[in-house]
């Protein structure tokens, strides 16, 4: 009897179901817009899972404002602005950009409340997100249009606090991102959109990581980027579905979303452009001395992941 059993296990155990493999557990971070679109559409699709991976999404005020937890790797993976990602690498040289992930198209601009135009701002109160692309931009509206940045009140406020900002007074006009242009001109009367980047800078948000943290875990960082990859593949090839998976999980109306990407260009690659727009950041940094140590676009972008993953997609 004992021997019939012995001889019945292993038919035994291979008609049981195998246990799945256990799925590497990180957290990515980001700001609440359609921009950030790989994220949300990575964790509604099962890109994630499928690539092994077992996500949680951490989302801000801004981009931007979650690149700082990628030191000592709070988390692992941040999706914000080119200033934001250069600021937060002179404090802490393993936090990379691996990948450029969306072009800001007409995406972002100047709303402002009873002003007819940019020459009317003079002496105005203007609203920035500070070390963001909100700030990016109006360092290159100034230049663009020969503006004196001393004839202008800078004050600081993130940018879901800036439509209440506009209504109360405090400020005049804003420099964001959407959705908070669109939700401007929607909830105050007497607003306009003065200009939008378009014609003065294509701002780029990029993706960050810790450079430590993805040396010492390569399959995780691979199937990352792997599942980013994939993201702005389905982007791209069924932005119906995606402003569907996008509006559901930031809770957001589809129509507006939907609307929103078509002022976004999606993407998942490292450029020539994207050297650009880096040490532009940097020029800025500098100029209003914020920069602390001098820095390359070498220094922050950092393209072996991407090329180890997909080379193609590496054409800097």
């Amino acid at each position: 009897m004992l021997r019939r059993t012995l001889f019945a296990a292993p038919a035994l155990m291979a008609a049981l179901p195998v246990k799945a493999q256990a799925l590497t557990k990180i957290t990515i971070a980001t700001g609440v817009d359609p921009a950030f679109g790989h994220f949300y559409v990575a964790k509604e699709s099962g890109i994630f899972e499928r690539n092994g991976l077992d996500v949680t999404v951490n989302t801000g005020t801004s981009g931007s404002a979650m690149i700082p937890f990628l030191v000592g790797n709070q988390v692992q993976a941040v999706f914000g602005a080119e200033q934001g990602g250069v600021s937060t690498h002179i404090v802490d040289s393993n936090v990379v950009c691996v990948a450029e992930g969306t072009a800001l198209l007409r995406w972002m601009g100047v709303v402002a409340r009873g002003v007819e135009n940019m020459e009317g701002l003079k002496g105005k109160k203007i609203g920035l997100a500070r070390g963001t692309a909100s700030e990016t931009l109006w360092l290159a509206i100034l230049a663009k249009m020969n503006m004196n940045a001393a004839d202008y009140t800078i004050v600081y406020v993130d940018a879901p606090e800036m439509i209440a900002a506009l209504e109360r007074g405090n400020i005049d006009a804003y420099v964001v991102w959407e959705p908070w242009m669109t939700r401007g001109l929607r909830a105050i009367s007497n607003t306009k959109i003065l200009v939008t980047n378009e014609h003065i800078q294509i701002i780029r948000n990029l993706i960050y990581m810790n450079k430590s943290w993805v040396q010492a875990n390569d399959a995780a960082a691979r199937g990352f980027v792997r599942s980013m990859i994939q993201a702005a593949e389905l982007l791209r090839s069924d932005p119906t579905e995606s402003a569907r998976m996008i509006a559901r999980f930031l809770r957001q109306d589809r129509g507006l979303v939907a609307e929103l990407m078509t002022k976004l260009d999606y993407r998942l690659n490292l450029s020539a452009d994207t050297v650009s727009n880096v040490q532009l950041a940097i020029t800025q940094l500098r100029g209003m001395g914020r920069l602390g140590k001098e820095v390359t676009p070498q220094e922050v972008i950092w393209p072996d992941l991407l090329r180890g993953v997909e080379a193609g997609r590496v054409r800097i």
